[in-house]
C-alpha cells in the first residue's frame, strides 16, 4: 500500500497564511484547484498539464526545458517557451502569492498545506490503513482504503496532453489498482465474498493480464460455493497468459488452483452477512434509442465510461459534455449511457432540457416528472423547487441510477437535478462549458477525425459507392468540417439520391456561399443548429461572433481580435472567453481563438444579414490590416534600426503592439505569420491594396527566413496580379519589387526576377517612390550577380548605393556595398571586395544592426576566403552563423554552412566540409531553390570524396547535375566533369 508516487513537499498547518491553507488541488481525475469551496480557473489543457507537472515534483524546481519536454516531448511548438511563461503567469494570478515561484530558470510549487493535494491525502490514508490492518482492525483499514480510492475521479490527469501526463497516468493508475487489490483482499478476509465477485469480474475484464485480481476472483468464487467457476477462471488465465505473453501463471495462482482442487479447508472463511430484504422500487428505463451507425469516438467513450464506472463506492459522479451544435454530444452520451446500464441496475432517467432554445425546461417540472418515474405518487410531490430537489435526492439514496440531462442551458438549471448520494451518476450535455458545476468531470467534444468522419459517411452511403470515389468522399467530409451532423445530413441526401455520384455532392459543397444551404435534409439542418446558439448570445457576444468570423486566418490572436472589435484587450478577452464557453468559438492556444469552418461560414452569413451599419464589416477588416501594418512595421524597425522603409509606408490608424526586444518581436512575427499572410491575401482588393503591399514588405523576414517563404511568394504573386488592375504605379512597383525579391530568394526564377525588378525601377521613378527604386536596383544587381552578368550587376549596385545615400538610408547603403563586394569578388578584384564588405559591415555595426551585420559578415567571409585569409573568414562566417540561428533565418543559416563547407575544402578539411554541407542541405530542403541545393550537393560530394566515400560523392554529383541541367545552369559542365563515365549514363 506504500507503493504510490512521491508527492510534493508539504507545509505543516499554521506555517503559512490562511489563504494558502485554503488551497486544494486534485490530479486523480481532472486537474482542478479550489480555494475553500470555490473552484479556481486552471485554464487550458496545456496550462493544467504544467500545473500538474509542478504539483507532482516534490516542491523541486522544474526548468523551462523540463516543462517543455513534459508538455510537448520531442515536438515542441516554436512558441513553447513563451507558452510556458504565459501558463505560469496565469496560474500565478489564480493561486495565492508565493505558491508558484520562479527560480533558477524554472518554476516550483511551494508552501502548500498538508493534504492540499489529493495524492498526498491518498498516501496518508494508505499509511493509516496499513497501521490499522497491522493492529487487526480490518474494518477501519478497509474504510480508510475506501476513502482513499474514492479520491480517484476517473482517469488521473484526465484530458491532459504531453508525455509527462501520460507517464503519470500509468503510474497513478497502477497505484490505484494496488490499493484496490488491498481493499478487495480485506473484503474477502471480512467474509464479503459474494459482493466482491461482481466487482472482481468487472475488474478482471478491464485488466485481463493482472494476475492478483484473478487470484482474488478465484478465491471469492470458491468461498461463494462456485468451485467450478473458480477453476474456469484459472484455465482462462493460463490460456490468456500463454497466448498473449507466452508465460505460465505465477506460483501463487498455481498454488491457489491446487488448493481449490484439493478442497483445502484452510481456504474456507465465514460467509458474508445476509443482506436485508428490500422491496424492489420502480426502475425507469428512459434512455432514447442509440443510433445503429454510431461511429468512432473511442477515447471519449472510454473516458466517460470510466467516470460512470467510478460511481460505485464513491461520491456521485458527474460528467459534463460540451461542444458546438451538431458535434454529436447527445449521440455520444446516449451511446455511453446504454453501455453503462448494467452499472446502474436501479434505472436510467432522461430529459431534454431544451437549453439551446428560447424556452429551456424548468427544473421544477423536470423534477416532478423524475419523481413520478421513480414511483412517487403525485400527492407526495411538493410544490417548491427546493423541496422537490430534496425529495428527489432522498428517493435516489441507496439506489444506483444514471441521470442523462441532455441539452442543458447552464449549471443553474442542472444543479437541482443532480442526485446527491454515491452510487448514482449524471451525464450532462450542453453547448456551454460548465466550469461552474462543482465536481463535474468536464469533457470538450471536438469534431471527428478524418478517419472517423469517412467511416460514418461510408456507413450511411454504403461501402461500394464510397470505395468507387474515395477522394470525393474525403472532399465531402472535409467540406462538412468533420462535423457529425453535417456528415449525416450530406450522407443522407446522397443515400436518398441513387443517381447522384459522390463527386456531384462534393461539387455542391465546394461552393462556400451555398454550403450551409446544402447541408439540410428533412428536419435536420446545420444552419438551424447554429441559429439556436447564436440566438442565445448577448449583443456584445453576437457582434464579436459576426465580426471575428470575417477574418480568413486559421485563428486570431487576442490583440488582433481587439483591433477588429475596436475594444480594449481586457474586454475583448472577456467576450471571447464567453464565446468559448458557448462552444461557438474555440480556444486554439493561450491567447488565440478559432472557428470551426462551418461556424465561420455561418458567422459571415450573420454579419452580412445582421451587422449595422453594413460598412462596419469593411471597417473591421480595415482595423485588422492596420493592426498588422503598425505592428509589423515595429518589428521591422527593431530588426533593422535606422532603416527608412517604415517612413515610406502607408499610415496605420492602429498603434500596433510594442516589443521590448528583438526576440519578443520575432516570436510575435512567426506566431502570427499564417494569420498575417491570410489578412494580406484577403486585403488584396482596390481599397486596401496599398496597405496590403506595405504589410507584406514590412514582413519580409517571413520570406527571407525560409520558414514561410512559399506562402509569402504565393501572396506576393496575388498582390502582383491585383496590382495590374490598379492605376497606381507606386503599388505596382512595390508589388513587383516584392515578387522579384521572393523569386530571387527561391533561387530558380532569376530571369523573371530580373524583369520584375527592372520594371519596378521604372514604375518607382514614375511614382516618385525613391525607396522602391533603391531596393529594386539592389535586387536587380543580386540577380545579375547570380547570372554572371557582372557589369550589369555593378551598375545596379552603384545606382542603389547612390540612391540609398541620397535618402539617408544607411542600412540600404550598407546592403548595396556588401552586394557590390560580391561583384568585385566574382571579377577577381579581391582586395576591393574585402574593403567594400568591411565598409558595409562597419556601417551595420555602427547602427547596432545585428541581423544585417550578419549579412555583412557573410559577404566579408566570402571575400576573405578568396583572399586566402581563411582564419579570419572562418571567424566572420561563424559570427554570422550564430546570429542567423538566433534569428531563425533558415535560408541564411543554410547558406552560411555551405560557405563554411567551401572554406573547409580550401583548408583541406574534407570531413568537416561534409558535415557542414550535410547540415546546409537539411536546412535548405524545400527553400532556397534548386540552384542553391545543386551548389551544396556539389560541395558535399567533394567532401565525401575527400574522406574516401566516392560512391556517396557520385550520388550527390548526379543529383546536382540533374538540378543544374533542369535549370540550364552553367554549373552543370563543372559537375559533369566530376562524374565517372558510369555515373553520367
Amino acid at each position: 500500500m506504500d507503493g504510490g508516487p512521491r508527492v510534493p513537499e508539504q507545509r505543516r498547518p499554521g506555517s503559512g497564511t490562511e489563504e494558502s491553507a485554503a488551497l486544494r488541488f486534485s490530479v486523480l481525475g481532472p486537474v482542478r484547484a479550489w480555494r475553500g469551496p470555490d473552484a479556481l480557473p486552471t485554464g487550458s489543457p496545456q496550462q493544467r498539464a504544467l500545473l500538474a507537472a509542478l504539483l507532482l515534483r516534490e516542491g523541486r524546481t522544474a526548468t523551462a526545458g523540463e516543462l517543455i519536454d513534459a508538455l510537448w516531448g520531442d515536438d515542441p511548438p516554436s512558441q513553447a517557451l513563451a507558452a510556458v511563461r504565459t501558463y505560469a503567469s496565469r496560474l500565478r494570478k489564480v493561486l495565492d502569492a508565493g505558491v508558484l515561484v520562479s527560480e533558477s530558470g524554472g518554476y516550483a510549487v511551494r508552501g502548500l498545506p498538508e493534504r492540499a493535494l489529493d495524492v498526498a491525502e491518498v498516501q496518508d490514508l494508505a499509511t493509516e490503513a496499513e497501521k490499522a490492518k497491522s493492529a487487526g482492525d480490518l474494518a477501519h483499514a478497509r474504510d480508510l482504503l475506501g476513502r482513499a480510492l474514492a479520491l480517484w475521479e476517473g482517469e488521473p490527469l484526465a484530458g491532459l496532453p504531453g508525455p509527462y501526463a501520460e507517464a503519470q497516468r500509468v503510474r497513478l493508475e497502477e497505484w490505484r489498482l494496488q490499493l484496490l487489490e488491498s481493499r478487495l483482499d480485506m473484503d474477502l478476509e471480512q467474509g464479503c465474498h459474494a459482493e466482491a465477485v461482481s466487482e472482481l469480474t468487472a475488474l478482471t475484464a478491464a485488466h485481463p493480464l493482472r494476475e492478483r485480481l484473478r487470484e482474488l476472483l478465484m478465491l471469492a468464487l470458491y468461498r461463494s460455493g462456485r468451485q467450478a467457476e473458480a477453476l474456469a477462471v484459472y484455465a482462462d488465465t493460463r490460456r490468456l497468459l500463454a497466448d498473449e505473453l507466452g508465460v505460465d501463471p505465477r506460483p501463487g495462482l498455481r498454488e491457489l488452483q491446487h488448493r481449490i482442487l484439493q478442497a483445502d479447508p484452510n481456504l474456507a472463511e465465514p460467509s458474508a452477512p445476509a443482506a436485508e430484504t428490500v422491496t424492489a422500487p420502480v426502475r425507469p428505463h428512459q434512455l432514447p434509442a442509440t443510433v445503429p451507425d454510431f461511429t468512432g469516438r473511442v477515447s471519449f467513450v472510454s473516458e466517460l465510461s470510466d467516470v460512470l464506472a467510478s460511481a460505485e463506492g464513491r461520491v456521485m459522479a458527474v460528467s459534463a459534455l460540451a461542444g458546438i451544435g451538431g458535434v454529436g454530444k447527445t449521440t455520444l452520451a446516449v451511446h455511453v449511457a446504454h453501455q453503462a446500464r448494467s452499472t446502474f441496475p436501479d434505472g436510467q432517467l432522461y430529459v431534454d432540457l431544451q437549453g439551446a432554445g428560447s424556452r429551456a425546461a424548468e427544473p421544477e417540472t423536470v423534477l416532478g416528472a423524475f419523481l413520478r418515474a421513480l414511483g412517487t405518487p403525485d400527492s407526495a410531490i411538493p410544490d417548491s423547487l427546493e423541496e422537490r430537489s430534496a425529495l428527489y435526492r432522498s428517493v435516489l439514496d441507496g439506489r444506483r441510477v444514471l441521470v442523462l440531462l441532455d441539452n442543458a442551458k447552464d449549471a443553474a438549471q442542472v444543479r437541482p437535478l443532480l442526485p446527491g448520494t454515491e452510487g448514482c451518476a449524471a451525464l450532462v450535455t450542453s453547448r456551454v462549458r460548465m466550469v461552474d458545476l462543482a465536481g463535474a468531470h468536464l469533457v470538450d467534444l471536438d469534431v471527428m477525425s478524418p478517419e472517423e468522419a469517412l467511416q460514418l459517411f461510408t456507413r450511411i452511403v454504403g461501402a461500394e459507392r464510397v470505395a468507387a470515389e474515395r477522394e470525393a468522399a474525403l472532399d465531402v467530409v472535409a467540406a462538412c468540417g468533420f462535423l457529425p451532423l453535417a456528415i449525416r445530413i450530406a450522407a443522407s441526401r446522397l443515400a436518398a439520391r441513387r443517381t447522384w455520384t459522390v463527386s456531384v455532392l462534393a461539387a455542391k459543397l465546394a461552393d462556400e456561399r451555398r454550403r450551409l444551404d446544402e447541408l439540410q435534409a428533412g428536419d435536420l439542418a446545420v444552419k438551424a443548429t447554429f441559429e439556436l446558439g447564436y440566438g442565445q448570445l448577448e449583443p456584445a457576444q453576437a457582434r464579436a461572433f459576426r465580426l471575428l468570423g470575417l477574418a480568413d486566418g486559421p485563428d486570431i490572436s487576442l490583440a488582433a481580435a481587439a483591433a477588429v472589435l475596436d475594444l480594449p484587450l481586457e474586454d475583448t478577452e472577456d467576450v471571447l472567453e464567453s464565446l468559448v464557453d458557448t462552444s461557438l468559438v474555440e480556444s486554439a492556444a493561450p491567447g488565440r481563438y478559432r472557428y470551426h469552418d462551418l461556424v465561420r461560414l455561418y458567422a459571415r452569413a450573420c454579419a452580412e444579414r445582421d451587422e449595422w451599419p453594413p460598412s462596419e464589416t469593411t471597417a473591421a477588416m480595415s482595423r485588422l490590416l492596420d493592426f498588422y501594418l503598425a505592428t509589423v512595421s515595429g518589428v521591422y524597425l527593431i530588426e533593422r534600426p535606422g532603416d527608412r522603409l517604415v517612413d515610406h509606408l502607408e499610415h496605420a490608424e492602429h498603434p500596433g503592439l510594442v516589443f521590448s526586444d528583438r526576440h519578443t518581436a520575432q516570436d510575435w512575427l512567426y506566431a502570427e505569420a499564417v494569420s498575417l499572410l491570410a489578412c494580406v491575401r484577403q486585403a488584396a482588393r482596390t481599397g486596401t491594396l496599398r496597405r496590403a503591399v506595405d504589410v507584406l514588405w514590412a514582413a519580409v523576414d517571413l520570406a527571407e527566413s525560409g520558414t514561410n517563404s512559399k506562402e509569402y511568394e504565393a501572396v506576393a504573386a496575388l498582390l502582383r496580379v491585383t496590382a495590374r488592375e490598379a492605376a497606381d504605379p507606386r503599388t505596382k512597383g512595390r508589388a513587383l519589387t516584392l515578387l522579384a525579391f521572393v523569386h530571387h530568394i527561391s533561387g530558380s526564377r532569376f530571369d523573371v526576377a530580373l524583369q520584375e525588378a527592372e520594371q519596378a525601377t521604372e514604375l518607382a521613378a514614375r511614382a516618385d517612390d525613391p525607396l522602391t527604386g533603391c531596393w529594386s536596383s539592389n535586387i536587380s544587381g543580386v540577380v545579375a550577380l547570380y547570372q554572371n552578368r557582372h557589369e550589369e550587376g555593378a551598375a545596379h549596385f552603384t545606382r542603389a548605393i547612390e540612391s540609398f545615400r541620397a535618402l539617408g538610408d544607411r542600412p540600404g547603403e550598407a546592403s548595396a556595398l556588401c552586394n557590390l563586394s560580391r561583384i568585385h569578388l566574382a571579377t577577381s578584384r579581391t582586395e576591393s571586395a574585402v574593403a567594400l564588405a568591411q565598409q558595409g559591415t562597419a556601417m551595420y555595426d555602427d547602427m547596432g544592426h545585428d541581423l544585417r551585420g550578419a549579412n555583412g559578415r557573410y559577404a566579408l567571409g566570402l571575400a576573405l576566403t578568396q583572399s586566402g585569409r581563411l582564419s579570419e573568414a572562418t571567424e566572420c562566417l561563424n559570427q554570422a552563423l550564430r546570429v542567423f540561428r538566433d534569428s531563425r533565418q533558415r535560408l541564411w543559416e543554410g547558406m552560411t554552412l555551405f560557405r563554411l563547407a567551401e572554406l573547409d575544402l580550401a583548408a583541406l578539411r574534407p570531413a568537416q566540409a561534409a558535415v557542414n554541407a550535410e547540415a546546409a542541405l537539411t536546412l535548405l530542403r524545400g527553400i532556397g531553390g534548386d540552384w542553391r541545393r545543386g551548389n551544396v550537393l556539389t560541395v558535399l560530394g567533394r567532401g565525401l570524396d575527400g574522406i574516401g566515400q566516392p560512391g556517396r560523392a557520385q550520388v550527390c554529383w548526379r543529383e546536382a547535375l540533374d538540378l543544374f541541367e533542369a535549370l540550364g545552369a552553367p554549373e552543370a559542365d563543372a559537375v559533369r566533369g566530376l562524374l565517372t563515365p558510369s555515373a553520367t549514363v
